[in-house]
């Protein structure tokens, strides 16, 4: 079974999402998965100073300040609930992600589950920690961290690897109609798409997974 995991490594509902479909995938041992993460800026322009997260949200979306804080206290309470820890007022700042996702790219050359122990790391970095996954010396030390070599990393991200292979990615997704991310699409033709409960996961993987080939 393929899986495209699209996303973007400031998206809390798709740290919620792969952390639910992991669990999902735990209960079902049978299924054989090829796991991809594909890129997706929920911020292509933004600058690289960043923006205050709280401005930034009630701007794109007129949220007031009541039902953003609604919002957080979901995210918490579902992100614990897979054994995430979004740390209250760790993500005061929204930033560029274009150079993780650059650095994600390379990681999933490496094969083995490099590229997906690095998206964790980044989430953790940013969720859980309040760090800049925009920042190059953060980015180096989570793919040292995850066993990837850190010279070949820092030569992705000063060179500016993987730069037209990421838009064409992205520009691949958009046309394909994702808009909004998590999305999660199977063997190429089935889309789950938000952060959903790991039991939500597993449903829509034993249908698929019965359909005869």
């Amino acid at each position: 079974m393929k899986i495209d995991f699209v996303s973007d490594v400031s998206c809390p509902w798709c740290a919620i999402g792969l952390k639910s479909l992991e669990q999902a995938l735990k209960q079902l041992p049978e299924l054989e998965v090829q796991l991809n993460f594909q890129p997706f800026e929920l911020n292509p322009g933004m600058v690289a100073e960043g923006e205050d997260i709280t401005e930034h949200l009630t701007r794109k979306y007129g949220m007031p300040p009541a039902q953003l804080e609604a919002n957080r206290a979901a995210i918490r309470q579902r992100g614990a609930a897979v054994g995430l820890d979004f740390v209250q007022g760790a993500r005061s700042r929204i930033f560029n992600t274009f150079d993780a996702h650059r650095l994600l790219h390379w990681a999933g050359l490496q094969g083995g589950t490099f590229q997906r122990d690095l998206k964790l790391a980044l989430f953790g970095a940013y969720f859980t920690e309040g760090r800049d996954p925009s920042d190059h010396a953060l980015l180096l030390e989570r793919a040292e961290s995850v066993g990837l070599d850190v010279n070949a990393a820092r030569a992705v991200l000063e060179t500016g690897q993987y730069e037209e292979q990421v838009r064409e990615a992205e520009s691949f997704y958009l046309a394909q109609g994702i808009h909004s991310v998590p999305a999660v699409i199977i063997n190429d033709r089935h889309l789950i798409s938000g952060g959903q409960p790991p039991e939500v996961f597993e449903k829509a993987l034993r249908q698929i997974a019965a359909e005869p080939v």
